[in-house]
């Protein structure tokens, strides 16, 4: 018989377990006879082409071009040098391609690392134990319990269902929940059984005991093929910049190569030496390190951002952080500690302190055994000890009744009715020696609804206007409190009566406390000066959240716009825009659509949305949002799986350190870039020189390799793994169709450091020259002593200035002398390596023979340092002119706002 015609009585048997749960014994026993609870991975790109493509990107094509053109060259005209020319290119080929795919392999093993931080967990009753385990041990009789936002993680049997719907969506494509059950059905497919969930799936709403029948790949998800497909995958905004940045600049410098070289034959260059000018102009526009370097840029930031609590699940994340003007906050367990306390009660027609009403309980009996029962928390074992597993605010009301000496002993839970938004409200059925109770908890305009009684010193009156509107202004006075105000009800059923929300007795209210985190004030503040925007978003009353936000600073005028849900439905698209202009904003009694609402409104408006969340529910607004961030600790594993962050911590602090770091990366780039393309302009000018002046070559392709690939490589990377900058939250969020290329970097590489870095270069070729005697239009051959000496002068030139520019590249505003932080490590190790690498390529034998350069004397370096100590000396200017101008900007103008 099928496990769906079974009772869930029999379905145990069947699986030769018990309600109880398994022995630990016999657990590890199934284990090994069953393996793991794992679905294999999905196939991914094997490694061997992944490899290959490498090789295959517009930049390494362009220097694939070059290398062909080299080694045509050599066969046609052997002994000019061209060979090694071409074998030196196809070495940057493979070296650039094999330290990409590294840094990318290294990448992707060290955020698959990160993820394992977060195994899926789930409960499981083990020999009447209720512990917590990773669900790759779950064996086929164990008995899990599930609830609200969990993912079922195997297939598995229901024997308790209470309001149970499941999303099949993954399975089945269904795009509304489905409700399930526990008792018996006939026999039919499992993706339709009513009293089955199935890995893959997850529970919307309501909680079950069910017994698990399946893992691994005998599951219904391990067994269909389909959804084992994996979706070509998406390309972040910072993916498609580089790979246009790729296209564009391979495109240019292909064409700059075919332009001149035609240029050089209408000047009557000679056939070879023109090729080897156009492979030249071709080399020295290609950023060879571009690649290796944005991977090692994301994939530190990745592991930094993990340091500081914030676990990136999608690396494009990793740059819309930088671009956030928005974040939508939930305030309970983000922005405050999620310890919650009971602090002050409301019973008989009157305020009471918890520590008064633990000393006089039975006066407030009613709202204490409310506290003690109506909820769905489970007691489970941690390290020995047994804890209670679920909501922070459920365990205080707990304790809060224990304080007051009561205990669940001989009661037992016997239905629920689960929380939902619509009712805002809970309740629970609890059975003590054949009486029931239905106790209920929930918003008080929720209970209002369905109570026709109030508990008054021990006995029901009813409630009439009067008392209603003596709830409504201490449920007022506690909210403006800052307090997370929860009101209770009973009633009596008979004996096997159904559970039935009406005509219940109000017990009273009571006040939960959970105070703010301590570092979110400056947090708050630091997002203020970062322009970015932040909007709580809450369940709770509007003063409750009111009285948080101006605590933590979220608020500080005197009339903020403060909108409930129901009032946001009403709203038109069009309002709801308008409203989101207010300077501050609060949304309280929000429901997980209603949150939606607003995430798509603020998008339209141009934002980008950062939003956090917790719940099932959050789902669709965590999908919605340009960044989804799920709590690690307290989020459902729906809302992890929605988001594109995890924070480790559930600390509104963390958002903002990541955010700090995303906007590193998109920074950090920005100075490589305007390091590397500066080297381009002293690579580049001399060749023009060499058609255009007719003077002698002054610097070879090899030695722009030498550059390129060698000496500039080590300080391009530690520029890429920069950390924050001190005013990096102290500036506007970057816009959000702004190009990483873009004009500002363009004009101070090319224009400006580029054009004094090819002064220097050129300078020291010319003194080489001139103090040997050469007089302008006599030629030199390729191995005259004079002719290397002075290629070598121009390489070091060039060099000398690389390294005064990646200090200079550190900032495009700041002073180099006064930039914060302290430049990393990584960067005088890589100045270090950069002067090493220069130091034996001018002056030992291997280094001359294959970059074809000759010892230079000292007198040579003294003639440059001053040249380079001028350029550093400009662009401090250039710099200090930047700060004058942006001040004078920001000033307030006369008869402006001020």
């Amino acid at each position: 018989m099928h496990i769906t015609t079974l009772t869930p009585d029999e379905a145990l048997v069947g699986l030769n377990t018990s309600a109880a749960g398994l022995p630990p014994a016999e657990a590890a026993r199934r284990l090994a006879e069953f393996g793991p609870n794992r679905v294999e991975e999905v196939a991914t790109t094997p490694l061997a082409l992944r490899f290959a493509r490498e090789f295959t990107h517009f930049l390494a094509l362009t220097l694939w071009l070059a290398a062909a053109l080299a080694l045509f060259a050599e066969y046609a005209n052997p002994d000019q040098g061209m060979g090694a020319l071409g074998f030196a290119i196809l070495g940057v080929i493979l070296v650039n391609g094999i330290f990409s795919f590294w840094q990318e392999y290294r990448a992707e093993r060290a955020t698959a690392a990160l993820r394992r931080l977060l195994p899926q967990q789930a409960k499981v009753v083990r020999d009447g134990t209720v512990m917590q385990t990773e669900v790759g041990a779950l064996v086929p009789g164990d008995v899990i319990l599930l609830e609200a936002g969990d993912n079922v993680p195997a297939d598995c049997r229901l024997i308790e269902a209470f309001a149970v719907r499941v999303n099949n969506a993954t399975l089945t494509g269904e795009s509304l929940p489905q409700p399930r059950h526990a008792e018996a059905v006939d026999m039919g497919s499992p993706l339709a059984a009513k009293n089955l969930v199935l890995a893959g799936t997850s529970l919307v709403s309501g909680e079950a005991r069910a017994v698990v029948f399946a893992t691994g790949m005998r599951t219904e998800f391990g067994r269909i093929a389909h959804l084992t497909q994996t979706a070509g995958e998406t390309q972040s905004p910072l993916q498609r910049e580089i790979a246009r940045l790729s296209r564009l600049v391979a495109a240019l410098a292909t064409a700059l190569g075919v332009v001149f070289y035609f240029v050089g034959q209408a000047l009557g260059l000679p056939f070879w030496d023109n090729l080897m000018f156009a492979i030249g102009i071709i080399v020295a526009n290609v950023p060879e390190g571009l690649l290796p370097t944005v991977t090692l840029s994301l994939a530190m930031a990745t592991q930094r951002m993990a340091k500081r609590n914030a676990l990136v699940r999608h690396l494009p994340a990793v740059q819309t952080l930088g671009s956030t003007t928005v974040i939508l906050s939930d305030k309970t367990g983000t922005l405050t500690t999620n310890r919650m306390a009971v602090r002050r009660v409301y019973t008989n027609g009157g305020f009471c302190s918890a520590e008064d009403c633990r000393r006089s309980w039975m006066q407030h009996a009613a709202l204490a055994r409310a506290s003690l029962f109506c909820h769905n928390l489970k007691r489970a074992q941690d390290h020995g000890q047994f804890v209670l597993l679920g909501d922070p605010m459920e365990v205080a009301l707990v304790e809060f009744a224990k304080g007051c000496g009561l205990s669940p002993a001989g009661a037992t839970p016997v239905a629920e009715i689960p929380f939902d938004f619509e009712r805002r409200r809970m309740s629970v059925v609890y059975e003590d020696d054949g009486m029931r109770m239905l106790y209920c908890k929930g918003a008080l305009e929720s209970l209002l609804e369905i109570c026709d009684t109030i508990e008054l010193d021990g006995a029901a009156q009813p409630l009439d206007d009067v008392r209603r509107a003596a709830l409504l202004r201490a449920e007022d006075e506690m909210a403006q409190a800052g307090l997370r105000v929860l009101a209770f009800a009973q009633r009596a059923l008979a004996p096997g009566g159904e559970a039935c929300e009406e005509r219940l007795t109000l017990a009273g209210l009571a006040g939960l406390e959970d105070p703010p985190r301590s570092e979110v004030p400056e947090a708050i503040a630091r997002c203020h000066a970062a322009g970015i925007k932040v909007i709580m978003v809450t369940g709770d009353h509007p003063r409750t959240a009111l009285a948080l936000a101006r605590e933590i600073g979220l608020v500080r005028g005197e009339a903020p716009l403060v909108l409930r849900g129901e009032a946001l439905t009403k709203m038109s698209p069009a309002q709801l825009q308008l409203a989101l202009d207010a300077k501050e904003v609060l949304f309280a009694r929000v429901g997980a659509e209603q949150k939606m609402l607003i995430v798509q409104a603020l998008q339209r408006k141009g934002e980008v949305v950062a939003v956090t969340g917790d719940g099932v529910n959050d789902a669709p607004a965590l999908k919605t949002a340009d960044i989804g961030i799920a709590m690690g600790l307290a989020g459902t594993d729906v809302a992890k799986e929605a988001a594109d962050m995890v924070l480790l911590d559930d600390n509104f602090a963390s958002i903002v350190g990541a955010v700090e770091e995303g906007r590193t990366v998109f920074d950090n780039i920005r100075k490589f870039l305007t390091y590397i393309l500066t080297s381009n302009v002293p690579e580049l000018v001399p060749y023009l020189a060499f058609v255009l002046l007719k003077i002698p070559l002054p610097l070879t392709v090899i030695q722009i390799l030498a550059v390129d690939l060698g000496t500039d490589m080590l300080p391009a990377l530690a520029l890429g793994a920069e950390k924050p900058a001190a005013d990096v939250m102290a500036r506007p969020p970057r816009p959000k169709g702004e190009a990483l290329l873009h004009r500002p970097l363009l004009v101070r590489a090319y224009l400006f450091l580029g054009l004094l870095e090819a002064a220097v270069a050129l300078a020291a070729y010319y003194f080489v020259l001139r103090i040997a005697g050469w007089r302008y239009g006599e030629q030199l051959a390729h191995s005259d002593p004079v002719y290397l000496q002075a290629t070598t002068a121009c390489l070091a030139g060039i060099v000398l200035c690389q390294v005064a520019n990646v200090f200079l590249c550190r900032h495009p505003r700041t002073s180099t002398f006064s930039f914060a932080p302290l430049p990393s490590p990584l960067l005088y190790w890589g100045v270090a390596a950069e002067l090493t690498l220069l130091l034996i390529i001018v002056y030992t034998p291997a280094g001359n023979r294959l970059f074809g350069t000759a010892a230079i004397d000292l007198d040579v370096w003294l003639h440059t340092l001053p040249f380079v100590a001028a350029m550093v000396v400009a662009e401090e200017a250039r710099k200090a002119l930047t700060r004058v101008s942006a001040r004078r900007s920001s000033s307030p103008r006369r008869g402006g706002r001020g």
